[in-house]
């Protein structure tokens, strides 16, 4: 592992050199689930998986935006640290393009997430959900119809970040599953790869992938039959393992297979379960239970919904609601993936990936 991460540096120097500015970035592209959903969900009235309701958003922005948390997420913190306005929801803006309430695309990027997708088209479809593969549609026919410039995106930063809801969904379908764990596994895989060559061709240059964390810790895992809740789901745990350690490779083969492109891998879980061995150092009291929600683990019942309660303290809980992080959580993981060793990012940060300037492109 470390001969080709070495190999990948060398290829990488080849191609780029450092400046000392992150003017080079001027926008962010983002694809991905409930993680990085911007409120994509809220403008497609067709979708169940919602957060656009109070207390969502209540720590920041201090009213709902359809994240899946209180305030920030880590695309909103890189971009940020890159010092770009917050991409807005796709929908939110094509609708507006439409209507004719708004004249073009943004020139800062754009958020194509949506809360409940997953890599694989058919996870929770029944949502209304926005899966991967459409993401990628909305985005390429921007590029192809000329509504975002070629430039643009040869010069944009893109993020990714998906699979925690295929995995879910693996253990909570019924009766037994049609494919075995490995099998799964790799199908999602694919369809990771498939994302990287489409964004490739369309003149994507820095891309970052980041892992999952440790699914079978999250406190929703309380639904799900036979699933222990005095300690992590490690069946789970093992899957969301196996894909991220495939995610990894798919991007040490980056610099191989897409002449002039640089990936990175963002170790999400390694960070998460840190948090989890040793709370106290990253500000949590509670690393196990849902700020906001209700029942076991706080696990039985979404944020916001009839008879849900909420803590008094989030920055002092990993997790927000039954499934994603604290505003808090995300902060210090985007602080690590921007800036970080490469025990969290690799193989540079995205610090170094937005500072570089591309020799071809």
């Amino acid at each position: 592992m470390e001969k080709l991460a070495l190999l990948t540096l060398i290829i990488f120097s080849s191609l780029c050199s450092l400046i000392s500015s992150v003017n080079n970035v001027p926008a962010i592209f983002t694809f991905g689930d409930s993680i990085f959903d911007a409120g994509n969900n809220h403008f497609n009235k067709n979708c169940t998986a919602q957060a656009d309701f109070p207390p969502y958003g209540s720590s920041f922005f201090h009213h709902p935006t359809g994240r899946f948390t209180n305030g920030r997420t880590v695309a909103d913190f890189i971009s940020q640290f890159i010092g770009i306005e917050l991409q807005k929801p796709y929908l939110e803006v094509h609708i507006a393009v439409t209507n004719g309430s708004r004249k073009d695309y943004p020139k800062n990027g754009l958020n194509f997430a949506s809360a409940g997708s997953g890599v694989l088209q058919e996870t929770n479809k029944d949502w209304g959900v926005t899966s991967i593969q459409d993401q990628l549609k909305q985005f390429k026919a921007l590029v192809k119809q000329n509504k975002i410039d070629k430039t643009l995106v040869e010069t944009s930063l893109f993020l990714f970040e998906s699979g925690s809801n295929d995995i879910f969904s693996y253990f909570a379908s019924f009766g037994p599953p049609t494919l075995s764990p490995d099998a799964y596994v790799q199908a999602m895989l694919t369809e990771v790869s498939k994302l990287i060559e489409e964004i490739y061709s369309l003149g994507a240059r820095r891309i970052a992938l980041f892992s999952l964390g440790p699914v079978g810790c999250v406190p929703a895992r309380a639904l799900l039959p036979d699933a222990p809740v005095e300690s992590c789901y490690g069946e789970m745990n093992v899957m969301a393992e196996s894909y991220n350690k495939g995610l990894e490779s798919l991007v040490n083969d980056v610099a191989r297979k897409y002449p002039g492109g640089v990936a990175v891998y963002g170790d999400v879980y390694d960070l998460v379960q840190r948090f989890r061995a040793i709370p106290s150092r990253y500000g949590f009291s509670d690393v196990s239970t849902a700020c906001c929600g209700n029942g076991t683990l706080g696990g039985l019942l979404q944020c916001g919904e009839k008879g849900y309660k909420i803590c008094n303290n989030p920055k002092a809980f990993l997790f927000w609601d039954y499934f994603h992080p604290t505003e808090h959580a995300y902060k210090i993981i985007s602080k690590a993936l921007w800036a970080g060793k490469s025990s969290s990012i690799r193989p540079v940060n995205l610090k170094t990936l937005v500072n570089i300037t591309f020799s071809q492109v």
